[in-house]
């Protein structure tokens, strides 16, 4: 059986994808992943987000989990089939293209791959614990919740000094602890960052313990030089020592960032270098990386496939 189009990945991208593509009767195949695997957990990183208060619709704010069920819940309404499996192996050389679970082959005419980008995160045991409590890798998302608070973020390029700097609109004071004792962002960064008052500096520092059972209270640093360690008493940890794209199993497959290894999408369109194979979200997006514009750009990969297979037939 060849299917007209398989959504690998789930999340606001791939979900999107499932409900467009299902509402224009294509029957689609959505493959989300398995929930044991960290990097391509079933819903995407919304299911390791507690308070989503950005996305729109919700004036209360909605637990991430419960945004994905919801989006899970219309894409079956409309006859998308879900299959929680991990996908093992691809081959895109030839049409229709073949998609793996172990010893399962499935085939379709046209693939929209949604598998998202996980944070690289510090590898410390109280992170997934205390990840949604206190500490974060987003301060777009949870920025809001650290008013008047003392906060840490982690990392020395574009992406912390960002983040510090944004913070600072709720924050009453960012500490930026970074490895090395000078920061790898570009200078116009480094300068808006050194000009805030509040933002200061741990340098030559790294994070050796997050303290608290149910949210963060603190956290040790250890001078990497003099091997030292003491508490800094915060109550916010942001960790920005960036992300990385699900895009293992497409390598020698699809066209990717060499350095970031982000999937390489056509201007202003979901095309991949492969025709029939769109991707959407995280899994190329290392600009935004917020719920709302993956599922804007699922809903593109979705009409981009819909046309696609009706311009091919």
């Amino acid at each position: 059986m060849v299917r007209n189009v398989i959504i690998i990945g789930s999340g606001p991208a791939g979900l999107t994808a499932a409900v467009y593509t299902a509402r224009a009767n294509l029957s689609p195949l959505l493959i989300e992943g398995e929930p044991s695997s960290t990097s391509d957990q079933p819903g995407g990183q919304l299911m390791l987000t507690t308070d989503v208060e950005n996305y729109p619709g919700f004036p209360d704010g909605v637990m991430g989990p419960e945004l994905m069920q919801s989006m899970r819940a219309q894409a079956e309404r409309f006859g998308t089939e879900i299959l929680t499996e991990k996908v093992t192996k691809v081959d895109f050389s030839q049409r229709p293209f073949r998609v793996w679970v172990r010893d399962d082959e499935y085939q379709a005419d046209a693939i929209i791959v949604s598998t998202g980008a996980q944070s690289l995160m510090l590898g410390l045991e109280a992170e997934q614990r205390l990840l949604g409590h206190g500490l974060s890798t987003c301060a777009t998302c949870d920025g809001f919740f650290f008013r008047g608070q003392h906060i840490a973020v982690v990392g020395g390029g574009d992406s912390a000094i960002e983040e510090a700097t944004f913070l600072t609109k709720f924050a009453d004071r960012v500490t930026i602890v970074h490895r090395r004792d000078e920061l790898r962002a570009s200078k116009i960064m480094q300068q808006r960052a050194f000009d805030n008052p509040k933002i200061d500096f741990a340098w030559n520092s790294e994070v050796t313990a997050i303290h608290g059972e149910d949210k963060v209270e603190g956290i040790t640093l250890r001078d990497v030089n003099t091997d030292e360690q003491h508490e800094l008493p915060v109550t916010g940890l942001f960790i920005a020592i960036g992300h990385r794209p699900n895009t293992d199993l497409f390598v020698d497959q699809l066209e990717m960032e060499a350095d970031s290894g982000y999937l390489i999408t056509q201007p202003d369109s979901s095309y991949t270098n492969v025709e029939g194979v769109f991707a959407c979200g995280d899994v190329q997006d290392h600009t935004y990386r917020q719920a709302i514009t993956a599922a804007g750009s699922g809903c593109m990969a979705a009409i981009d496939a819909e046309r696609w297979l009706e311009a091919t037939r």
